[in-house]
C-alpha cells in the first residue's frame, strides 16, 4: 500500500489564499497566469533523489505558487508510470528513461514529457560479501592497503567466468528496464568485458538476457538488500539509501558509484503526461518553479542544508530509512567496504552544474543505450534521436519557470544556463570509466565506439 502525506490544514490554505488575494489587490501581478488546477497529487519512489518534491512541500514552495500538493509513495516504477498515464497522479518523480521509453513505445505506449531534471548522480553498484571476497584478489590496492577506486568490472569478470564454467547463472538486480541503473550497470559490466544481454522486443523477448554473461532482473529499490541477502541476486545497481543499507546491515559492499562511471550523469526527472501539460500549462510552470527553488535549497551554501534534508527524508512518509543511513551519502560521503568512508561531495547533486535543466543530450544518451541493448531494435538516424529528445525534454517550459523566478527576485540569471545561447547539447563528455567520449550531437558515431552492444545496421 502506498504511503500518503496529508495536505496542510484547511486553515493554513485559507490564510494563504487571503494573502494571495491581498497581494493581487495591492497590484502585485500573478506572474504565471491563472492556475488551471490547484489540487495536485504527485507520486514518488522511496529514494533520496525524490528530495526536491519533499523540500518543495516542506518549505512551502508549492504553496507559494498557490498549489496544494499531496505526495504519495508508489509501490514500484510501473505502477507509478501507469498512474501518471491514467490521470490518478498529476505527475511524478520518474526514471529518466520512463518518459522516453513510453513515448517511443518500449513497454507502455504513452506520450510523457519532462521539463525538470531532478538530480545528478546518486546511484551505486553493490555486491554481496561472498562476491566481494572473490573479487578482492583482482582489485588493485593502494599504499594504505585499501582498494584503489574506481573499481572496474574487470575485477568481477573472473568471478562471472567461473560461474559460467560451473553452469551457474550470475544474477544481478536493477530497478527497471529503462532505468539509469540498468544502463549504468550494463555500461560498467560491458566496460569490463562482461556481456549484460540484449532485449529483442521485435521478437517478443523483453527479458534483456539474450547472449548475457550476467543476468539482470528487476527488483524494487527498497527490496534490493533483502533480495541480495536471500541469495536471489549477487549484486545490484540502485539509488540511495539502498547501497549504504547493505553496508549498515553488513551484507554487501558497494564497489562503485555512478559518479565514477560517468561524473555528473543525469538521474531522475519530474514527468507528466503530454496531455496534462497541454491542459495545465500555467500549473506546470508553477510546479517547475517550486521544484527549482527546492533544488537550489538542497545544494546552496555548500550543501549546508543537507543535514536538515536528511531528517526530512528519514520520515516514514518519504524514504523511511534511518537518518544515519541516508546521511552516509546525502551529506557528501560514501562508505564502500565497512569503515572505508570516502569524501564524495558530488554524490548527490540537485542544482549545481545546471542539474535541473532538461538537456536534449541527456535524453539522447538514454536513447543510445536503448539502442545499444536492443530496446530500440533497428538503426535510427541522428535526426531521429534529436527529434525524439525534443518531443520529451522541454527546456522551453523550464525557461519560462526560470524567467519568472528571476523576475520575482527569487533567483538570479547566474543560477541558470544562458538561455539565449543554450542549444540543449552539453559539451562532449570524456570522463566515462572506459574512456569513450560521448557527443550528444553524434549518437550513431558514439555507438560505433563500443565493442559490446548493437550499432549501425546490426539487428538481433
Amino acid at each position: 500500500m502506498s504511503t500518503k502525506i496529508d495536505r496542510r490544514s484547511f486553515i493554513k490554505r485559507t490564510a494563504l489564499a487571503l494573502a494571495v488575494g491581498t497581494a493581487l489587490l495591492s497590484g502585485a501581478a500573478q506572474a504565471v497566469g491563472p492556475l488551471e488546477k490547484e489540487e495536485l497529487k504527485f507520486g514518488f519512489i522511496k529514494l533520496t533523489d525524490m528530495a526536491p518534491l519533499a523540500i518543495a512541500y516542506e518549505k512551502g514552495y508549492f504553496e507559494d505558487e498557490g498549489l496544494y500538493v499531496t505526495l504519495e509513495a508508489q509501490a514500484n516504477w510501473k505502477v507509478l508510470l501507469d498512474r501518471v498515464i491514467d490521470g490518478q497522479l498529476d505527475g511524478a518523480h520518474m526514471l529518466a528513461g520512463q518518459p522516453l521509453g513510453a513515448t517511443i513505445g518500449f513497454g507502455t505506449q504513452a506520450h510523457i514529457i519532462t521539463a525538470f531534471s531532478m538530480d545528478l548522480n546518486g546511484n551505486g553498484i553493490t555486491v554481496s560479501n561472498e562476491i566481494w571476497e572473490q573479487m578482492k584478489p583482482n582489485v588493485p590496492t593502494g599504499a594504505d592497503g585499501k582498494p584503489v577506486h574506481p573499481i572496474k568490472a574487470d575485477s568481477l569478470k573472473p568471478v562471472v567466468d567461473s560461474y559460467k564454467k560451473e553452469g551457474k547463472p550470475f544474477k544481478m538486480g536493477m530497478v527497471f528496464p529503462v532505468s539509469t541503473h540498468n544502463y549504468e550497470l550494463r555500461y560498467w559490466l560491458a566496460a569490463g568485458g562482461i556481456h549484460p544481454g540484449y532485449y529483442a522486443p521485435h521478437k517478443g523477448d523483453n527479458s534483456g538476457t539474450l547472449q548475457a554473461d550476467a543476468l539482470l532482473s528487476v527488483t524494487p529499490p527498497p527490496q534490493m538488500p533483502a533480495t541480495m541477502e536471500a541469495g536471489t541476486i549477487y549484486g545490484y545497481c540502485v539509488g540511495e539509501p539502498w547501497n549504504q543499507q547493505a553496508v549498515f546491515k553488513g551484507i554487501g559492499v558497494p564497489v562503485i558509484t555512478d559518479y565514477e562511471i560517468w561524473p555528473n550523469n543525469p538521474e531522475k526527472v519530474f514527468g507528466v503526461s503530454a496531455s496534462w501539460a497541454e491542459q495545465n500549462p500555467n500549473t506546470h510552470i508553477a510546479v517547475v518553479k517550486a521544484l527549482i527553488r527546492a533544488a537550489k535549497w538542497l545544494d546552496e551554501n555548500n550543501n549546508a542544508n543537507r543535514p536538515e534534508a536528511v531528517q526530512i527524508l528519514a520520515k516514514p512518509a518519504y524514504v523511511g530509512a534511518d537518518a544515519e543511513v541516508i546521511a552516509n551519502s546525502m551529506t557528501g560521503t560514501f562508505e564502500y567496504e565497512k569503515g572505508d568512508k570516502r569524501e564524495v561531495p558530488d554524490f548527490n547533486v540537485f542544482f549545481r552544474y545546471n542539474a535541473t535543466y532538461p538537456y536534449y543530450s541527456d535524453a539522447i544518451w538514454y536513447l543510445t543505450q536503448m539502442r545499444r541493448w536492443g530496446q530500440i531494435p533497428e538503426k535510427k538516424s541522428d535526426d531521429w534521436y534529436m527529434e525524439t529528445a525534443k518531443k520529451v525534454y522541454r527546456p522551453d517550459i523550464y525557461r519560462k519557470a526560470a524567467e519568472e523566478l528571476i523576475a520575482e527576485g527569487k533567483m538570479s540569471a547566474a543560477d541558470f544556463p544562458d538561455f539565449a545561447s543554450e542549444t540543449g547539447i552539453r559539451a562532449p563528455v570524456t570522463e566515462f570509466i572506459d574512456g569513450v567520449t560521448y557527443d550528444g550531437s553524434k549518437p550513431n558515431a558514439y555507438l560505433e565506439q563500443f565493442n559490446i552492444g548493437l550499432k549501425g545496421d546490426t539487428q538481433l
